[in-house]
């Protein structure tokens, strides 16, 4: 039997797209009395697609529309989730604004891209969504909107408590994101988005010590150490690559990156991107830095025959605490080399049970 390939991962949309969509749907309605279903928009880089609308209702003063929420094979939390647009008749002249129904949170920390107060509906949905009103209006011969976009995520405050807003200081629901209105599958575009945008909240609030974890372990353990606010933790995961490059842009007088012995012992090697289908840790390395630590030949024969950094380290005995603070070292001297300079950098390696097995540049915070 013909061994069958597997099938290319399927994209899906974002939920500004689908909040571009139901908005566009629910102004259609406004002008004409009538839902187009399904409703096709433009994106930023050209594609079309269409939605089938799961709502489309007159109310008193405008229309709603909704869309399910179709994020491809990508493990999106607000797959299937149904992105809601109202848009109702404004005050001439005031254009198109933007408000937070059910399920949409509101800004309450400076540093991100929106003003405190304002609805997180983010820049490029809002752009996506004007310029779907304004392209409607031009065919109908309607002058430009003046209308007020509410969008709702029913349930979303819920969905909400699986993401990083609280940390951002995005409070009552989700975000609506998306940049190219595109899921790329597993891109995690949205964590890698939340890591940038609580960089810039530390910064605007002027911390001047943050710490990116690679999980909650290694991050309870650096906040219980240091006493630092929730706003000032950054949760990392794999993407150390994507933290580092941001910070060396947006930098911090100080960074505390942290996380378990294996994670950080495949930076050590040169990995930025930590998870196990993209990068393994380099046991040879770990080996070589057995020795230079100074284990016995039993040791050393020992740590041969494992097959994974836990079982290296469990190998190590007396000289666990040297190898990992090679790690350490090593690590450190990666991160301060993406970073060129801009920030100062301790890390930090941290067992299962939240102790810490080594501490490498601490002497930079009291």
């Amino acid at each position: 039997m013909a061994r069958q390939e597997p099938r290319p991962l399927r994209r899906g949309w974002t939920t500004g797209a689908c909040a571009a969509a139901a908005a566009r749907a629910a102004y259609q309605a406004l002008l004409t009395g009538e839902f187009p279903d399904p409703v096709t928009i433009r994106l930023p880089r050209g594609h079309k697609p269409s939605f089938p609308l799961a709502l489309a209702e007159m109310t008193g003063g405008g229309a709603r529309a909704g869309i399910v929420k179709d994020a491809g094979d990508d493990p999106d939390v607000t797959h299937g989730a149904t992105i809601v647009a109202e848009v109702a008749w404004a005050d001439t002249g005031s254009g198109i604004g933007f408000a937070a129904g059910e399920g949409v949170g509101t800004v309450t920390r400076p540093g991100l891209q929106l003003a405190v107060g304002e609805p997180a509906i983010n820049p490029a949905p809002r752009a996506m969504i004007r310029e779907a009103l304004v392209e409607l209006a031009e065919a109908n011969g309607a002058p430009l909107p003046d209308v007020t976009v509410t969008i709702a995520v029913p349930g979303g405050a819920r969905l909400a408590e699986k993401t990083m807003n609280a940390r951002l200081g995005v409070v009552g629901g989700l975000s609506i994101l998306g940049t190219t209105g595109i899921v790329v599958p597993y891109s995690c575009a949205s964590w890698v988005h939340s890591i940038h945008r609580g960089i810039d909240v530390a910064r605007a609030a002027g911390l001047d010590h943050i710490a990116a974890a690679t999980g909650s372990t290694s991050e309870r353990a650096v906040q219980r150490l240091y006493g630092l606010p929730d706003h000032a933790l950054i949760d990392m995961g794999d993407f150390v690559g994507g933290t580092l490059k941001y910070l060396r842009s947006h930098p911090v007088p100080l960074l505390t990156l942290a996380g378990g012995f294996a994670k950080l012992a495949k930076f050590a090697g040169g990995h930025l991107d930590l998870h196990s289908s993209k990068s393994a840790v380099d046991l040879a390395m770990l080996l070589q830095m057995l020795a230079a630590a100074g284990a016995d030949e039993p040791t050393q024969a020992a740590a041969k025959g494992c097959d994974s950094a836990g079982a290296v380290l469990e190998a190590a005995g007396q000289w666990a605490t040297a190898l990992a603070d090679g790690v350490a070292r090593r690590a450190r001297e990666a991160a301060l080399a993406t970073l060129s300079g801009a920030t100062a950098v301790e890390v930090a390696i941290v067992d299962r049970g939240g102790e810490f097995l080594a501490r490498v540049g601490a002497e930079a915070k009291p």
